[in-house]
């Protein structure tokens, strides 16, 4: 039996057709990094994420051309759109104007209590939920004076401010984000959040940095918050292709069964016993089948030492052996095949049983149960 984990219980709000808190499962986001003025570019680097699996997409409106670009995107996109707004509430405004899913925007920093009102009560009326983004880097300068550095209690401070702007407006429909580039700043800073309110949390660890560095300190950072049930949407921050974002986001879910999504590869690490090639492999089907939606777990295993045991509750798997190896389905033996059609007999076997789960109408994306 795998341990359960308790999630802690938030309020939920819900961006478009996408539930986020209460007993939702983890949404996965991106951001385009397009120039949204661009409208050609955004839209096929969203139906890029669309097809990765992205939940929910933001753009960046930083002036009223990007604003404008909006209705055009919304219309030929099939998920939430959030909008990312500074400074100018004119922009979220339009933003509203264009029916868009959700704002990014922090009410302490769009002008007067009556900007604020104007943007608030519009958004109230469509029901537009608000996340309020807190960064370790763009504290305001009382809070930074206050506690001398960007600390915890500092970005938690923060997140309250800008809360009770929005209760003492009456509206509710928040979420929440406290990022930082240092792995125990955001996470102490969620943690602290978490012990203070219920509003549903956004999860990152901003500028995370590449595609193999940044996948590493977003999985050691959300890993360590969603074990201890704190999150309801993430981000995986990376100086990568946004598509990456998401596959590395999933695989964090996957790795702790809160999600469930793709082709789960499970490989041995290899050693001295291993008969044939399972690091070549198991690329090439990672690779192949990454396009399967399905949630399926493949077992690759090198040697007879660990041989089917260790892949018992796989889908489908192989236990090696000298010139080929045992083709097995949830630990049942089916047949021993050759080590040069290993990688056509699995990607046969895990077509098959695609279509058999898909006529049977099961879903594709669960949550864990």
């Amino acid at each position: 039996m795998r341990p359960e984990m308790t999630r802690r219980k938030t309020r939920q709000i819900q961006v478009g057709s996408v539930k986020i808190g209460g007993d939702a499962p983890i949404v996965v986001q991106s951001m385009t990094t397009s120039d949204t003025r661009d409208i050609e570019a955004t839209l096929a680097e969203i139906h890029r994420l669309e097809d990765a699996g992205c939940e929910i997409v933001r753009v960046a409106v930083p002036e009223k051309e990007s604003a404008e670009a909006l209705p055009k995107i919304m219309n030929e996109i099939s998920i939430p759109l959030i909008a990312d707004i500074h400074f100018d509430y004119r922009l979220a405004l339009m933003a509203l104007d264009a029916k868009v899913d959700g704002l990014r925007l922090n009410p302490g920093n769009i002008g007067s209590r009556e900007r604020v009102e104007r943007v608030v009560k519009q958004a109230k009326d469509q029901g537009v939920p608000i996340r309020i983004g807190v960064n370790a880097g763009s504290l305001e300068k009382d809070l930074l004076e206050q506690y001398g550095y960007p600390t915890a209690e500092a970005m938690v401070a923060s997140a309250m401010r800008h809360i009770e702007i929005l209760e003492s407006l009456d509206f509710y429909e928040t979420k929440v984000s406290l990022k930082a580039s240092h792995v125990g700043l955001a996470t102490e800073a969620y943690r602290l959040f978490s012990e203070q309110s219920d509003y549903p949390l956004h999860l990152g660890i901003t500028e995370a940095g590449t595609a193999s560095t940044g996948a590493i300190k977003s999985a050691v950072g959300l890993g360590i918050l969603l074990a201890q049930g704190i999150g309801d949407t993430l981000r995986v921050s990376l100086a990568a292709d946004a598509v990456e974002e998401i596959r590395v986001g999933f695989e964090i879910l996957k790795s702790l069964h809160l999600r469930r999504r793709g082709v789960n590869v499970i490989a041995c690490p290899t050693c001295g016993r291993l008969e044939f090639d399972v690091v070549k492999l198991a690329a090439d089907l990672e690779k192949k089948l990454s396009h399967i939606t399905e949630p399926l777990d493949i077992s690759i295993l090198g040697c007879v030492v660990n041989g089917i045991g260790e892949g018992k509750e796989a889908d489908i798997g192989i236990a090696g052996g000298r010139g080929g190896g045992l083709l097995f389905r949830k630990g049942e033996i089916i047949r021993k095949i050759r080590a040069d059609e290993m990688e056509s007999v699995l990607i046969a076997e895990v077509e098959q049983l695609v279509a058999e789960r898909k006529a049977q109408n099961k879903p594709q994306i669960v949550a864990a149960s």
